[in-house]
């Protein structure tokens, strides 16, 4: 399941972004990009990997290609979601600092939200550290609504998590903005 899902530049690099699922053999890349932010979800190799294996059923892995200053290609992000019967949960988004603010994770939450509106998935939750303001905006945006809190969630620091759902009502509601707008 390694096919190419969608394909967009950003303005500011003009290079091309392969948003695709991902493959085994992407997990060293994976673990590094993981690295790189301390508040992300730290997995061990097997339990991406494991991820990974289950697409067909019990997850979505999306990654996203780039190229580097040199135009090599490399994995400049990533997000996994654990999906059970009809419900999706975003458990990790993470994007390279090479490549932030270059609409990875944006790209990344769009094509998750296809995919999870081609499955007929009935809601998509989140949780998110309650003072990572960027992400919180980007869900926001796509209309992921607040739902709840869970005080002293989060570790090294202590914080709460902020709960968002985004459910069929959000995509209709979304859909008939884009076709007032057409």
């Amino acid at each position: 399941m390694s096919r190419r899902l969608e394909a967009n530049s950003h303005p500011a690099n003009d290079q091309p972004v392969f948003i695709r699922a991902a493959n085994p053999n992407d997990v060293p890349a994976i673990l590094n990009i993981e690295k790189s932010a301390p508040s992300a979800a730290h997995w061990s190799a097997d339990h991406y990997r494991s991820r990974i294996l289950s697409q067909s059923q019990a997850a979505c892995f999306l990654v996203a290609e780039c190229r580097d200053d040199a135009n090599k290609p490399q994995l400049g992000g990533f997000l996994c979601a654990r999906i059970v019967a009809a419900e999706w949960e975003i458990e990790n988004v993470v994007v390279h600092p090479l490549f932030r603010r270059q609409c990875i994770a944006t790209q990344l939450i769009q094509s998750l939200i296809e995919q999870w509106d081609a499955a007929a998935g009935t809601v998509l939750l989140l949780e998110v550290r309650e003072s990572n303001m960027a992400a919180r905006g980007l869900y926001e945006r796509y209309g992921f609504r607040e739902v709840g809190r869970r005080p002293s969630y989060y570790r090294d620091p202590d914080e709460s998590a902020v709960l968002y759902t985004f459910d069929r009502q959000t995509i209709e509601s979304r859909r008939n903005r884009r076709n007032v707008n057409s």
